[in-house]
């Protein structure tokens, strides 16, 4: 007989987890309110970022988000967990610090730029994808402007959006390399800098510098959130149960 019991998605929440970090703090507000408003049930786990390099760590996950909080204790870990997410086409966002690690997973392991390195993680590397802002964002609101038929616009619902940022790092050298290969940056802000990247192809993969899990006080969750949401259940729905 045919187990038609649906099961509850499974999200793997990839970072350093800190009552320090608002982000961390907002998830249990967002996770109940996209159960009561939304009716998207999430089974969180948080997966610190030593453990996220094991192996098969988030394989067997519906989703993985990659949240805010770097320097995380070990760069490896992210690296592993979103390469996993985008080769097992396992729902996957990245938030912040998630964003800039996607780029440094995708140049990396898809574009073979193996000595690109972030100056938060290794400031004297001579090949830095990721480096700092010329001005911050920590603390910033600002306009970013979403490409027509991206999977962003789609999911945001508008071309024009006010984001909150708690950011000072950005992507700098190889975007046309990671453009090559397959990536996508279809949000900019208005001077015309990347903030919004996904993979067409993959079921669901976008990253941000922006954080939209700052968006309002957590009683409603930000669209991005909520499109995360909605991939896990479906990846629920069409895939058997795996031992977490």
């Amino acid at each position: 007989m045919t187990d038609t019991t649906a099961r509850t998605a499974r999200i793997a929440l990839v970072g350093d987890r800190s009552p320090d970090v608002v982000s961390h703090t907002r998830i249990p507000l967002l996770l109940q309110a996209l159960a009561t408003r939304d009716r998207l049930v999430l089974d969180a786990y948080w997966i610190p970022t030593e453990e996220a390099g094991e192996e098969d760590a988030v394989r067997g996950f519906d989703a993985v988000w990659v949240l805010p909080g770097s320097p995380y204790r070990s760069e490896a870990g992210v690296l592993a967990a979103i390469r996993t997410a985008r080769e097992a086409g396992i729902p996957f966002l990245g938030t912040c610090g998630g964003f800039q690690h996607a780029l440094l997973e995708f140049a990396r392991d898809v574009c073979g730029l193996t000595q690109v390195a972030h100056a938060e993680n290794d400031p004297g590397a001579d090949d830095l994808l990721i480096e700092p802002l010329s001005c911050s964002l920590v603390g910033h609101e600002g306009v970013v402007l979403l490409e027509p038929g991206s999977l962003a616009q789609s999911v945001i619902g508008r071309e024009r959006s006010a984001e909150r940022y708690h950011c000072a790092y950005g992507p700098t050298r190889h975007l046309d390399t990671l453009r090559a290969h397959g990536l996508r940056f279809t949000g900019h802000d208005e001077q015309g800098q990347v903030r919004v990247a996904e993979l067409p192809g993959h079921p669901f993969f976008l990253a941000s510098l922006f954080q939209p899990e700052l968006a309002g006080d957590g009683s409603r969750p930000h669209p991005m959130v909520r499109a995360l949401a909605r991939a896990a259940v479906e990846h629920a729905a069409r895939t058997p149960a795996q031992p977490v």
